[in-house]
């Protein structure tokens, strides 16, 4: 803006030998600040201070200087920073950076970052066959990161990670294991480890979760389990107990009926009588279950392909679960609330289950699993009838 005089109340310009025009400005600190572009005119020069004046006056400007920290450096920064991350995500975030945003971006100024960059950057990724899962990971994170440097920072205006679509997973759709498929695997795992796949699938339970739970976790006669905390394996440091994924994952599972037997049998035959004692151990010495160790001694990937359910995971187990007690007519915030989920956007953090609509929905689930015991007397029936008379064993 120009005085009376004509000269200009905020900042100066000048034309260069170049015939382009500088404009200088004073900022925020008193330290005097050149813009980082020159002008084709002596208008668009004015224009300029005069947007980086309206910027002071708001409370909107950004220190130019800071904004040449490099993205990489940032962002280490950032996830070393952030407040509440399990070790889990830490590693995750650590590995994404890593592997996948440093490539492209890691060196680039957050200031010189734009839409156009992290389009291209993404475009470049999912051709050298990065997957669209990960790449939405990548750009999530990457998002989150720099909403930090725009609004607690204050090191850029604006995220520049504004590519529609570009946060969204298309992940291949899990299989849906029946509850006699589910009886059909628990009957196919070493004893000990019966009651785990039961567990994961009737109470919709995660791996760290389930194979974090006590002797304490479980009433006396089986009815309810306590998810209070769980088990993360950390590269480097081994299995460590920490709280479940969400503050919604703290909660008390009401058990169906139906598998309360197998759970009791197990806390005989199993667990070692202190109160503090895992439910769930390895057989030589006597520590939590390790996933790694879990699927060599049970020989998961070997037997779930000759049930004919090849690529399924023990995390299908708890997605199964989901689908049962959604199928037994439970509402969202009650079926959200038993898996522990926690979505920001719903507030379900907020809400819970009651113990009524719990158990509910445990009722449900021994329902299902009677009527599938049921077929299998029949069809037990029917194939005693036959000409050599054998029995099936009931599995």
């Amino acid at each position: 803006m120009a005085n009376k005089n004509g000269r200009r109340s905020f900042g100066s310009v000048r034309k260069l030998p170049s015939g382009r025009w500088q404009a200088r400005y004073p900022g925020p600190d008193g330290q005097i600040r050149t813009a980082p572009d020159t002008f084709d005119t002596k208008r668009s020069a004015e224009r300029w201070l005069s947007l980086v004046e309206t910027q002071i006056s708001q409370g909107d400007w950004v220190d130019p200087e800071r904004a040449k920290i490099q993205l990489g450096v940032y962002a280490e920064q950032w996830i070393t920073q952030r407040p509440g991350l399990r070790p889990r995500t830490v590693e995750l975030y650590k590995w994404l950076l890593r592997k996948h945003i440093m490539a492209g971006l890691g060196g680039v100024e957050l200031g010189k970052l734009s839409t156009a960059v992290i389009r291209q950057w993404r475009a470049d990724r999912l051709e050298a066959g990065v997957s669209e899962s990960v790449t939405a990971k990548c750009y999530r994170l990457l998002r989150a990161i720099l909403n930090t440097a725009v609004d607690e920072d204050k090191i850029i205006l604006r995220n520049p990670c504004r590519v529609r679509g570009a946060d969204k997973e298309n992940p291949d759709e899990r299989p849906v294991l029946t509850i006699a498929q589910v009886f059909d695997l628990a009957g196919r795992m070493p004893t000990r480890f019966r009651a785990l796949v039961l567990l994961a699938a009737f109470g919709s339970l995660r791996w760290g979760e389930v194979t974090a739970l006590r002797r304490s976790d479980v009433a006396p006669d089986a009815s309810w389990v306590r998810v209070s905390r769980a088990l993360v394996e950390v590269p480097g440091k081994g299995l460590i107990v920490g709280p479940p994924k969400s503050r919604a994952g703290v909660r008390e599972l009401i058990l169906p009926t139906a598998i309360r037997p197998d759970l009791l049998k197990h806390l005989e035959s199993w667990v070692k009588p202190g109160q503090e004692s895992l439910l769930f151990t390895g057989e030589r010495d006597g520590h939590a279950v390790r996933r790694p160790n879990f699927s060599q001694r049970t020989k998961w990937t070997e037997v779930v392909e000759k049930m004919g359910l090849k690529g399924v995971h023990f995390h299908d187990l708890r997605h199964a679960g989901n689908i049962w007690a959604s199928k037994a007519g439970t509402s969202t915030k009650d079926l959200m609330a038993r898996m522990g989920h926690d979505d920001m956007r719903a507030a379900l953090i907020y809400q819970r289950a009651t113990t009524e609509a719990d158990e509910q929905i445990a009722d449900r689930l021994s329902k299902l699993v009677d009527r599938h015991r049921e077929g299998v007397t029949e069809a037990m029936t029917e194939k005693n009838d036959g000409p050599d008379g054998d029995s099936v064993p009931n599995g």
